[in-house]
């Protein structure tokens, strides 16, 4: 490479070196100049002094959804936020929340007896299987070894036959006369 390559590949890899650090750095000094200046606009000290304060409404929407999820998070925002929430309404969430646990914790034992139950009768099953296999295998055996045992008989038949074929063959004998 001669020298003039050489600066125009130093100089590709500093601009793609630029580039690659405005990605990554740009977004979060951009989310923080806007803020500030959206500061200055308010005339405020800081995001905390320029916050209303947080109006609640906690009972116009259920605090559980069927899901078994929280969907009304205002009802947290106003146990976080407001000073004069009484103790009563923190203890009554917190019951809440528990009882919630413990009905989730009932229906985890269920389902985990019913899962017992179900391998039990599964093992039962496959015990029940394996014994028929085993009959199975076992009748399997003793048709081969009467197989070959019959294989053998006919066998032995075959040669007699062939021997007292020969004799009578040897006396005269001919096939087809009587």
């Amino acid at each position: 490479m001669n020298r003039r390559q050489q600066r125009a590949l130093k100089s590709f890899v500093a601009v793609v070196a630029v580039c690659m650090l405005c990605y990554i750095v740009g977004p979060p000094l951009h989310w923080r100049a806007t803020e500030a200046l959206a500061s200055v606009r308010r005339g405020g000290g800081g995001p905390s002094a320029s916050c209303p304060p947080c109006r609640c409404d906690c009972s116009s929407q259920p605090l559980l959804s069927l899901g078994d999820e929280l969907i009304n998070n205002t009802f947290t925002d106003c146990v976080k936020h407001d000073p004069e929430v009484s103790e009563e309404m923190e203890k009554s969430f917190t019951e809440l929340l528990m009882e919630e646990v413990r009905l989730r914790e009932a229906q985890a034992l269920e389902n985990q007896q019913r899962a017992d139950i179900r391998l039990l009768e599964a093992k039962k099953m496959a015990s029940q299987y394996q014994k028929e296999a085993d009959k199975c295998s076992s009748g399997m055996e003793t048709c081969e070894e009467a197989r070959e045992r019959a294989e053998a008989i006919l066998e032995e038949q075959r040669r007699v036959t062939e021997m007292w074929e020969l004799r009578a063959r040897q006396r005269g004998w001919q096939e087809g006369f009587q």
